[in-house]
């Protein structure tokens, strides 16, 4: 029989097509999916049980601690009294710890603000791939990696009121009077407002390097094409590609600055005539000065639900714009 009156080839059987080397099934290659198949389901929560352990015993037990002493009048040695929400009254009904929320909420909002501004600034100043920039990039990033203790000396030295003081002789170049600085009521939040801005915007450039690196190169170059100035293309092109990278800066930023507490207190502990007193240097004088462990307790699980709250909003409107 020749070539041509061979019968042709049998169609393959139906049937599930060979998997390609490499190809993942849903995710069941991994290794949840792997212990699972083999009855073995507690081997992933065997490799997270140390840092879950610590999470229990530092975070999760003091935080049930403190939310069962917020409804207690504490007394040490002789038995803590259940007053319900007397605390909360308490710390509510207070004058200052209205003025120490109002304080937090302005620094919260000032930093948030110059640290999100600050950190887009140079961003785009530094964004490429050139060896200096990287250099440039790590120097820039130093602030957010010393100690914040460290920092807070570093410019209480810097803040010196008098004439001689590093700020003060720079005011003096440019023919400015010297200032109080921390020193004085009506600069000190200011002061301890850019010292926040100082050390947090290097670390909102870093996030907003990494998205910038998302956006369309394309569009820049039809910006340019269409006339579009270097202002126009960042404002109608980079911020527009920003928008989820900035709802989550500002979460971030904003937690960072409602627990705002070691700047403050190793700066000017609240003062001076309590003009810096935040709601955490206010907790930290009502639980281990004054001894009030109950309403500092409630001091702190208000500012707790005030966080959540502000952190359940932004994701809502984020869902909303999404959609």
């Amino acid at each position: 029989m020749s070539l041509d009156q061979a019968e042709p080839a049998a169609p393959p059987a139906a049937g599930p097509s060979p998997r390609k080397p490499g190809r993942r099934d849903g995710g069941a290659t991994g290794l949840l999916g792997r212990s699972r198949r083999s009855g073995r389901w507690w081997t992933p929560w065997l490799f997270l049980a140390p840092a879950l352990i610590l999470f229990l015993y530092f975070k999760f037990i003091p935080m049930a601690n403190a939310l069962t002493m917020s409804f207690q009048e504490v007394q040490p040695y002789l038995g803590n009294k259940w007053v319900g929400t007397d605390n909360y009254a308490t710390v509510l009904q207070s004058h200052g710890f209205r003025e120490a929320a109002w304080h937090t909420v302005v620094l919260a909002a000032g930093q948030t603000a110059g640290s999100m501004a600050l950190g887009l600034a140079l961003a785009l100043l530094m964004e490429g791939q050139s060896r200096r920039l990287k250099i440039v990039r790590s120097a820039a990033f130093l602030p957010v990696v010393v100690p914040l203790a460290v920092v807070a000396e570093l410019w209480r030295i810097m803040y010196h009121p008098t004439g001689d003081g590093m700020l003060n002789s720079l005011l003096g170049m440019v023919g400015m009077w010297p200032s109080g600085f921390i020193n004085d009521p009506d600069t000190s939040m200011a002061s301890i407002m850019l010292t926040g801005v100082w050390r947090g915007a290097p670390y909102d450039m870093m996030i907003i390097l990494a998205g910038l690196t998302s956006v369309d190169r394309g569009l820049y170059e039809a910006a340019r094409v269409d006339g579009a100035s270097r202002w126009q293309r960042v404002w109608h092109v980079a911020v527009p590609g920003l928008r989820s990278v900035f709802s989550i800066l500002f979460i971030l930023a904003a937690i960072r600055g409602l627990r705002v507490f070691t700047e403050v207190f190793l700066l000017t502990n609240g003062g001076p005539d309590g003009s810096t007193e935040v709601v955490m240097t206010l907790i930290y004088k009502l639980g281990l000065e004054q001894n009030r462990l109950g309403v500092g307790a409630a001091g702190a699980v208000l500012l707790f639900v005030a966080t959540l709250i502000l952190t359940v909003v932004v994701q809502l409107l984020r869902r909303r714009e999404s959609k």
